[in-house]
């Protein structure tokens, strides 16, 4: 197959996770024509770091590996989608990003963080400060391509409706489990679609 030009994909993953996990969407799109990945492993990935702290270490990535010229796209899984938003709405990221794909993420935080008492857990709980701080300008994501994919299935994040935002498009779509988002044909299909699609349009998957 010849490679479509794709904007450079960068992709920041969950807590306890490594780059690893985006194995099997980077090959599900190289197959369909994306040919320039990068994904970045955050430090520490335990929470142990603030999400700003970690957002930090996106912003310096990308500032290192593209020119001001190169325009980028961002996806984030489960807590890499709150410290890709960090990185977007504080660090500017706005002026670099064209398309933002979050999976997972909690926006509205999640009760399960509550099982931690670490910087990071702290900033994911329901009504933490710092989701309220991303809150109030959420709608500067709608100078990016922004969509939020998202399952009702989801126990890591809870309540699942938690990865919805008021904002650019959503995809909602039948998966099963949180991990199952970035390895299910399902999921790996909206990935692939919030990254191609030119419209604005909600899409729910048939449950």
């Amino acid at each position: 197959m010849s490679l479509v030009h794709r904007n450079p994909l960068v992709l920041i993953h969950g807590i306890d996770d490594t780059v690893a996990v985006f194995d099997q969407a980077i090959a599900y799109l190289r197959q369909r024509g994306w040919s320039s990945f990068h994904p970045l492993n955050l430090t520490p990935n335990n929470g142990n770091a603030g999400l700003d702290a970690l957002a930090s270490q996106v912003a310096n990535y990308v500032e290192r590996q593209f020119s001001t010229e190169q325009p980028i796209d961002l996806l984030g899984f489960s807590m890499g989608g709150l410290v890709s938003r960090y990185y977007v709405q504080r660090l500017g990221g706005i002026e670099r990003v064209q398309r933002f794909v979050t999976v997972s993420a909690p926006h509205q935080g999640s009760w399960l963080a509550y099982g931690r008492w670490n910087s990071g857990c702290e900033q994911m709980r329901p009504n933490s400060l710092f989701i309220q701080d991303l809150s109030q300008d959420i709608r500067v994501l709608s100078q990016t391509e922004f969509t939020s994919i998202w399952t009702p299935y989801d126990l890591m994040i809870v309540p699942a409706e938690s990865s919805r935002l008021p904002v650019g498009r959503e995809i909602k779509v039948p998966v099963l489990t949180h991990s199952g988002m970035l390895t299910s044909h399902t999921g790996l299909t909206a990935i692939h679609s919030a990254l191609t699609a030119s419209s604005l349009a909600n899409v729910t998957v048939p449950l």
